[in-house]
This record gives C-alpha cells, structure tokens and sequence, in this order.
C-alpha cells in the first residue's frame, strides 16, 4: 500500500491510525500542502485524487480517498482488530461521532476556508470547532466507557483524537470538554494512536518532531 499523507493532516491521521492498528504496512508519500502553493495542486497528484485532497490511499489494485471511505475498506477487507462494533446500535453511535466530526467540524475549519477568512482564522476556527465539540461532549456523555463508544477503539476515536489536536493547534480553550479530553488522553496512550502522531511522521519537519 502507499499513503498519500501530510502529517498535520487530521484527516491523514485518521488514516494513519487505522492502518497502525491493523497492522499494515505502507510506504509513505507526503503530499505538503503549503509548500510550492500546495502540492496536492499539482497533476501528478490530481492524477491520484481530483479532489486535490489529502489522504489517498494506494491499495490492492486501487486507488482510494476520503479518509472514512478508505478505513471503511480497510474494515471490510482486514477486519482485525475491528473499528465497528457487532452491536447494531453501538455501531450507528460510532458511524455518528464520526460524521459529526468528519461532515459537521473538520470540513468547516479545513486549510481551503481558513484561506477565505484572512486575518479571521483563528477565531473562525475556534468558534467552529467549539460549537461542534458542545454537541460532542453532550453525546460522548452518553455512549463512551473508556474511549468514545464503550470500552472498544472504534472509528469515532479515530476521527476524535486528530479533531482533539486541531482544535489544540487552534488554541481552543478544552475546558469544558471533560469527556472528550479524558477519552483522548487515554487513545494517547495507545502505540497506533503514537506512531501515527503528526510529530512521527518523514515529513515532519525537524522544530515539530517529538
């Protein structure tokens, strides 16, 4: 397999972490989406996503993107250790703090519109993000055991842990996010969630490195 990725990249992360957990191992291209006005631009890699958009995952005869369509894959094909619980509702519950992640924060406060808001960023962000982790904390209350839903990793804690650090990176206040800093700090503490950090990564440059 070869991953299309960028280490400060949640959506990468996502990735990152599944293949980590599953055991696979991949080769790594970075895709630097500053550098040269943003590499995921050029044809070379609009070739591997139209979508010019980090990760794209290389993998048994195909090309996958969207992080979530990409450890969905992962899931059906190498289902061990698995990221969907057997309980149908339990499953529905993860399949939603993933999408109240992956649809109703990330995208909001993604690299593209940050560049539209101009000196706004910061505030931008932070406002998108916290109004999306009130919601959050409110559910987490709900389903979590030790991590998000129950006492399995699943794929919500896969799409939570990167949004986690988004939000760090974007000075948010976390104070009144109780459950969602103590489900964090334990997914911190696992090697696949470690090995996949942005600061772990080839393309991580040497004043972030860990």
């Amino acid at each position: 397999p070869i991953l299309y990725s960028y280490f400060r990249s949640s959506c990468s992360w996502r990735v990152r972490i599944a293949l980590a957990l599953k055991g696979i191992s991949y080769d790594l291209v970075p895709v630097n989406l500053l550098k040269d006005g943003g590499q995921q631009f050029s044809a070379e890699f609009k070739a591997v996503n139209p979508m010019q958009q980090v990760p794209a995952l290389k993998i048994d005869g195909i090309t996958l993107s969207q992080s979530l369509a990409i450890i969905h894959y992962l899931e059906d094909t190498r289902p061990n250790p698995r990221l969907l619980p057997q309980d149908p509702k339990k499953r529905a519950q993860v399949r939603m703090i993933a999408d109240h992640i992956v649809s109703g924060i990330q995208p909001l406060q993604n690299l593209s519109v940050l560049k539209q808001m101009g000196e706004k960023k910061m505030e931008w962000a932070q406002n998108c993000i916290a109004s999306g982790f009130q919601a959050l904390e409110q559910i987490l209350q709900h389903t979590a055991g030790r991590y998000s839903v129950g006492d399995e990793v699943s794929m919500a804690d896969l799409c939570l842990v990167p949004q986690v650090s988004n939000a760090e990176r974007f000075r948010l206040d976390m104070g009144p996010y109780l459950t969602i800093t103590r489900i964090n700090k334990a997914l911190l503490e696992l090697e696949a969630f470690k090995v996949s950090h942005p600061s772990q990564q080839p393309d991580t440059p040497a004043e972030l490195r860990a």
